[in-house]
């Protein structure tokens, strides 16, 4: 499909710099059907059925946004200057080594070695097509604790090229569902849930799974191509165990419905799904490209946040609720001053 097809107005001053205070005060636009109705996010236990069941990705973000210099490397018997180097992680490969994307990749070679401060030192190995390279951390300490040193929330590039990273940002961009190490983008759906929230879910006879999916900063990469075909999409690892592809099953084998809390959980049922309709336990990569034509065999809904134009998650929602649906209601949200993107708004959809 042509992604101009995906395309929308969407002035800057839409796109939230900060969350919403408190996070469940976020506003809530429903698509129930052809029905249309503006909200809270305090308002959701009573959009949804009893013994439907809501689905948490339960990664957590890690400060995997770097900035340090090239070593001095010998070149005819002189070091040569160091050249300021930004890294942001976005995938693990193995115990010491993390694929990144780099800032002035063009002043680094394989084995170039970078010092991102702090006793914290990578080499550079495997250059990708797509211009990334593999770190290897040096040392015997865990990745974590040297990035725990050394690294800074990744905020998306829309939010970051506005204002720095700040304190604030470590706390709000972490769901409190948050409990697996290895996101380097958050599940913002999730950001709006609060104890309260929670409590009325369970109120109201709604249940609650969880499952694990790495967001990579692959998700903030704008598509480059004219045709959706010819985009590729990057790998993220994720995790569904046999217990809550159990519980997924049970619940719709008894007439509810699976509601996916953001694209990261739809993304990776709709991976651990079979034609037949059975989720099955998933550990692995995923790339899964969702565009209008897809038929969903394993969630009945989406609770997600607004998202940018041409983006492929722009692309997921109009494959769940029809390419003009989500105009037509992209639209009245803009119009209605929605915010958008991770720190904005959210939509509950049923198609």
């Amino acid at each position: 499909m042509n992604v101009d097809l995906f395309d929308f107005d969407l002035p800057t001053d839409r796109i939230a710099l900060r969350p919403e205070t408190p996070r469940d005060a976020a506003r809530l636009l429903v698509l129930d059907g052809d029905a249309t109705r503006d909200l809270r996010v305090t308002d959701l236990a009573g959009q949804l059925r009893r013994g439907d069941l809501l689905v948490f990705n339960d990664t957590r973000v890690i400060p995997a946004q770097l900035e340090g210099r090239r070593a001095g490397i010998e070149q005819d018997g002189q070091l040569s200057s160091g050249a300021k180097i930004g890294a942001t992680l976005h995938k693990r490969e193995g115990p010491r080594r993390w694929r990144a994307f780099i800032r002035n990749a063009r002043r680094l070679r394989d084995g170039d070695p970078i010092d991102f401060g702090n006793g914290v030192v990578a080499r550079t190995v495997d250059r990708a097509e797509d211009g990334s390279y593999a770190l290897e951390f040096a040392g015997d300490e865990p990745i974590e604790l040297l990035l725990d040193r050394a690294g800074r929330m990744p905020l998306p590039p829309y939010i970051a090229a506005k204002r720095p990273t700040d304190a604030r940002d470590a706390e709000d961009y972490q769901t409190m569902f948050a409990a697996e190490p290895g996101a380097v983008a958050a599940p913002t759906a999730a950001l709006h849930f609060t104890p309260s929230v929670m409590a009325a879910l369970e109120a109201a006879g709604i249940a609650k799974a969880t499952l694990t999916l790495h967001v990579g900063a692959g998700t903030f990469l704008p598509m480059k191509v004219d045709d959706t075909d010819d985009h590729q999409m990057h790998a993220e690892w994720g995790r569904i165990d046999a217990t809550t592809a159990d519980q997924l099953n049970a619940v719709r084998a008894a007439g509810g419905r699976v509601i996916a809390v953001g694209t990261t959980s739809l993304r990776l049922i709709e991976s651990a799904t079979g034609n037949d309709g059975v989720i099955r336990p998933f550990e692995g990569d995923t790339a899964i490209f969702i565009t209008p034509g897809y038929r969903f065999k394993g969630i009945d809904g989406l609770m997600t946040n607004f998202h940018l134009p041409r983006s492929t998650l722009f692309m997921l929602v109009s494959a769940l609720m029809g390419r003009e649906r989500m105009q037509a209601a992209y639209v009245h949200a803009i119009a209605a001053k929605y915010r958008f993107y991770s720190y904005g708004d959210a939509s509950l959809l049923l198609p």
